[in-house]
């Protein structure tokens, strides 16, 4: 009986995203067809010189002010032909492509005057690496609506070993910038480019929604300090799936805001898809929610997706004074490789903006569902370990198998958490032993986004 109950939730996990009738549909599945632009013109007109040594920021600056006055006739593109075009910052435009031919390199200029220096986001209240403002991103979006990146494959390249070298000596005065950044704009596109060596993070849209990342691939050596693939914060209906990322630190990162700041801005990230990722991180996670997640995160589906060679595979983050939540997050359809420690969900990670954060304002993290993933080579299953005033409630596995390559005496680390688990080996920690099925989470997409939870016998 036990057996054919484990099968029965199982079974409705796996078609969760199935059920409740037509009309409705994961984000990935809402894949905008790219229209072409009436209107085109090469950076090459614009006095553009591409041979990585010529700066071209006031060519990419001129032509774009130039293409804003197609907004209103459909838009436009600006076409970068083969070639190694260094720029410092600059900012995109509504209703415009910016299309890569095969063979052209958008260089970031190592000269940090050539990037602009801007306010702190308001969800942060300062730079995250320090206090005040911060360096403008190499590719910026600001209150955009419809606006696309791609490309034959062509290639943005941050340069950004000497960015890693001021981080790591502590000579910045601001922090670090990032590739691309888009800030409250809407119908956002990424797709068929490559991203490399960013000074920070790779993507970042803050505040976004309806952003759709396809088909791009994002590398960062090994040593490259704190550098993350890509980051929706703050944002809503985004889709990230058929990318290959490998970074210093986290490869996708799922995050809403920091302490009080995140709590007054008050915009969580929600309806994510992630689908068919291949992800690797050399010192973070594969895959993390947090540590700043002060707005909230939920109703997230990840399915399909690779994690090799990694610190750690999937990772939940939060600590006290940081408010928020996250709940509602199901992954499932997942295949571990050569990663230290394939699950983590911790009460204690990241540090505070400042000291003026509500030490009582604890976050909730619970309605978590993990099901169909195999792992090999895994040296410890996970580490749960909650907060004794807000412990860690909801937490699922379903039909997961983990080949150790350790003798470690316990393969699992459990404190202040709650959860149900079937099917699981190693065997898990008795906090996860719940015997009522009917606490997890099962995300059912309903017409209006939500999910649901219950009892899904």
């Amino acid at each position: 009986m036990v057996v054919q109950v484990a099968l029965l939730v199982l079974l409705a996990l796996c078609n969760a995203i199935k059920v409740n009738g037509e009309g409705n549909y994961l984000q990935c599945d809402h894949n905008p067809t790219l229209q072409p632009r009436p209107h085109s013109v090469s950076i090459l007109e614009f006095g553009a010189v591409g041979d990585g040594k010529t700066l071209n920021t006031i060519a990419f600056q001129n032509a774009i002010f130039y293409l804003k006055s197609f907004a209103d006739k459909g838009g436009a593109q600006l076409y970068v032909p083969p070639g190694r075009w260094l720029t410092g910052s600059f900012n995109l435009t509504s209703h415009l492509t910016l299309f890569l031919e095969k063979g052209a390199v958008i260089l970031g200029s190592q000269d940090p005057s050539h990037w602009d220096i801007v306010e702190p986001l308001p969800s942060y209240g300062r730079g995250i690496e320090l206090p005040g403002r911060r360096y403008r991103s190499l590719v910026n979006g600001y209150m955009l609506r419809d606006v696309v990146i791609t490309g034959d494959n062509g290639t943005i390249d941050g340069q950004g070993s000497v960015w890693w070298e001021w981080f790591t000596s502590h000579s910045l005065n601001y922090t670090r910038p990032h590739l691309v950044e888009f800030v409250s704009s809407k119908d956002v596109h990424v797709s068929n480019i490559t991203f490399l060596n960013a000074p920070a993070y790779n993507i970042h849209p803050v505040y976004c929604s309806n952003v759709h990342i396809h088909n791009v691939s994002v590398y960062a050596p090994p040593g490259s300090p704190y550098t993350v693939g890509i980051v929706p914060d703050s944002s809503d209906n985004v889709c990230i799936e058929d990318c290959n990322i490998s970074t210093g630190h986290d490869a996708i990162a799922l995050k809403s805001g920091w302490d009080e700041y995140g709590i007054a801005y008050g915009r969580p990230t929600t309806n994510v898809h992630i689908r068919s990722v291949h992800l690797q991180s050399s010192t973070g996670s594969s895959l993390a929610f947090g540590s700043e997640m002060s707005g909230g995160i939920s109703n997230i589906q990840v399915e399909h997706v690779h994690l090799y060679n990694s610190f750690i595979g999937i990772q939940f983050r939060t600590t006290k004074g940081r408010g928020g939540y996250l709940r509602e997050i199901i992954i499932s359809d997942a295949n571990m490789l050569n990663i230290n420690m394939a699950f983590s969900a911790i009460g204690d990670y990241g540090s505070h903006p400042d000291d003026k954060f509500n030490p009582n304002a604890f976050p909730s993290l619970e309605k978590i569902t993990l099901h169909d993933i195999i792992g090999k080579n895994i040296i410890m299953a996970g580490n749960f370990s909650g907060i004794q005033q807000a412990p860690f409630k909801s937490m699922c596995l379903f039909n997961i198998s983990l080949s150790m390559s350790s003798t470690f005496s316990s393969c699992w680390s459990c404190s202040n958490v709650s959860g149900y688990s079937e099917m699981v080996f190693p065997e898990p920690c008795a906090d996860l032993k719940n015997s009522n099925a009917s606490l997890c989470f099962s995300i059912l997409m309903r017409p209006n986004g939500r999910g649901g939870s219950g009892a899904i016998l």
